[in-house]
């Protein structure tokens, strides 16, 4: 059972936008963090059989740091892109 559909229409039900705030920076956190840990697992010891086990411990490990790290600092970011992009 899924937890967010309608049952009328089967369609996937949105969040409010109050989750933006945690929602953002855990899709970010996980994507980023994933690129980033294949691409150094992949140049420190290349592709070889055991390389997705190490890729996943290490964006495990990744993750655990980034999504905290983003927390932290997207308010700062937000403040200073807020200052070198003109508002529309």
């Amino acid at each position: 059972m899924v937890i967010f559909t309608n049952s009328s229409t089967g369609k996937l039900k949105k969040l409010p936008p109050r989750y933006n705030a945690i929602i953002m920076p855990l899709v970010l956190s996980i994507l980023m963090s994933c690129i980033v840990s294949g691409i150094s697992t992949l140049t420190s010891m290349g592709f070889s059989i055991r390389f997705f086990a190490y890729w996943m411990d290490a964006w495990l490990i990744s993750w655990l740091v980034a999504f905290p790290s983003l927390l932290l600092v997207l308010p700062l970011v937000r403040r200073i892109v807020a200052a070198l992009v003109r508002q529309a």
